[in-house]
């Protein structure tokens, strides 16, 4: 069983030593709180979370392969970052906060593209992804230099590339930069 504590301010991480997600019931509202370390699992509990794609200036998708280390899709290729922000903290803080630490690079132009974008996903380990997700689009000219516990390899892709290759070897990207590439270029 897996503690749950009232929802908190964002400074509850640092006051605790651990990072905290923000639990959800069905209507993605917030119910409490967990630690990051606790919830994925084959049971992982409905959270918050966000994915965000960062553009070059000349239109060129960021792609990062996870590190091999990650719980979670290994070696994976998807988009640029993902992450969960804390109790309390805006959504658009955390994206920064996470694309900082993950990538060392800084975003302009963040903005909402698929606010009620949700999944479950079970990777090859039995570790379930149960998350309300919201997507978001920036724009970096920064050039990345990621931590390589979360990032072992990244590059410059080209958009449509990218969503052909959702389209027609979904397997080949974690399944959440599949479905939410399709999507977001569906919508233009």
């Amino acid at each position: 069983m897996h503690s749950v504590h009232p929802a908190q301010p964002a400074s509850g991480a640092e006051e605790t030593g651990q990072e905290l997600v923000v639990l959800l019931d069905t209507d993605h509202r917030p119910i409490g709180s967990a630690a990051k370390a606790t919830v994925h699992h084959e049971h992982t509990p409905l959270h918050l979370a966000f994915s965000c794609y960062v553009f070059s200036p000349a239109g060129r998708l960021l792609i990062t392969r996870r590190a091999l280390g990650k719980r979670a899709w290994p070696g994976v290729w998807t988009n640029s970052c993902c992450g969960h922000p804390a109790p309390g903290e805006p959504m658009e803080t955390a994206i920064r906060r996470r694309v900082r630490q993950e990538l060392g690079i800084d975003v302009r132009d963040l903005r909402p593209a698929l606010p009620d974008y949700a999944y479950r996903a079970t990777d090859a380990s039995g570790v379930v992804e149960n998350e309300f997700c919201p997507v978001y689009l920036a724009t970096s000219d920064d050039t990345p230099d990621p931590d390589p516990a979360e990032v072992m390899e990244w590059r410059w892709a080209d958009w449509e590339s990218f969503v052909t290759l959702a389209r027609e070897a979904p397997w080949s990207i974690s399944p959440w930069a599949a479905e939410q590439s399709v999507r977001l270029a569906e919508q233009g």
